[in-house]
């Protein structure tokens, strides 16, 4: 990867993680520590990887994006807003009456595909997409970011034989291990392990990457679009509240948002991080 596009994406990511704080402190709730895991995902696909296109958000080429993983909105948002689906002052809307940034991705917010929420779900819907995209010969790409913690549900694996059963090679299902949820561990709740070889059962091809480094998602992303005849899982071992130093690894950052000296601490550090990126 380039060195002005691995430094872009580390900037944008940046960006990504300031507007989960920012949207999650004016809510007073939601989810910044699974927000946070997936920034550096999120980023990468929206500006390195997918067909989206803003200006004509609903056009049959564009590639579409399903979060799964539906609480880690507020990431969503910062990349909708970088990408110009929606403007960076409604960031502080979420979850506000009126606005439209609802807790959960809403398809009638600019950029959204699929409303998600509901653990499990995102990954059907997706599959769907993916096998339109087939019948209807068309060459765009479905991608879903899942949580560790949501393949505990039973819906995802009947999502994950059908995708293989209809060889839906225009499918990556991605998973953000961070290996916490909102009671614990995933292990001590229900342990999904090893997750990389229960896909590959499922009939997936599977890559196993650092969820925090570009240059192993442009490598897995790029040997994705090589795949044929089946789905593609990519997992990434990431960290859960990633970027802000007291959120990092801690469990507690699920359904609860920082008050106002923690709102300056993370921002602060966010800030500092981005300047030196920018330097």
């Amino acid at each position: 990867m380039e060195k002005t596009v691995l430094s872009e994406l580390e900037k944008m990511a940046c960006q990504v993680r300031l507007s989960v704080i920012e949207g999650t402190f004016n809510a007073g709730c939601g989810h910044p520590g699974g927000s946070l895991s997936a920034a550096d995902v999120l980023a990468y696909l929206y500006f390195n990887e997918m067909r989206v296109f803003p200006s004509n958000e609903k056009s049959e080429n564009r590639d579409r994006f399903v979060l799964s993983k539906g609480h880690a909105a507020p990431a969503l948002y910062g990349v909708l807003a970088l990408k110009g689906f929606i403007s960076q002052e409604e960031i502080k809307t979420l979850r506000k009456v009126g606005s439209t940034l609802q807790g959960h991705p809403n398809i009638k917010t600019p950029g959204v595909d699929m409303s998600t929420g509901s653990l499990g779900q995102g990954i059907s819907a997706a599959c769907g997409m993916a096998l339109a995209g087939k019948l209807d010969k068309r060459d765009y790409r479905v991608y879903t970011l899942l949580g560790d913690g949501e393949i505990e549900e039973g819906e995802v694996w009947e999502a994950a034989m059908f995708a293989s059963s209809k060889k839906l090679d225009n499918l990556v299902v991605i998973v953000d291990n961070n290996n916490l949820q909102i009671d614990g561990t995933v292990e001590e709740v229900n342990s999904p392990y090893p997750i990389d070889e229960k896909f590959q059962a499922f009939g997936f091809e599977v890559i196993n990457i650092d969820g925090h480094d570009f240059e192993q998602m442009e490598q897995a992303f790029a040997k994705a679009r090589t795949v044929k005849g089946k789905p593609t899982a990519i997992i990434m071992k990431t960290i859960k509240g990633k970027g802000v130093s007291f959120m990092e690894d801690v469990c507690g950052w699920h359904g609860k948002a920082p008050d106002a000296e923690q709102y300056i601490t993370a921002i602060g550090e966010l800030r500092l991080r981005l300047a030196e990126l920018e330097a």
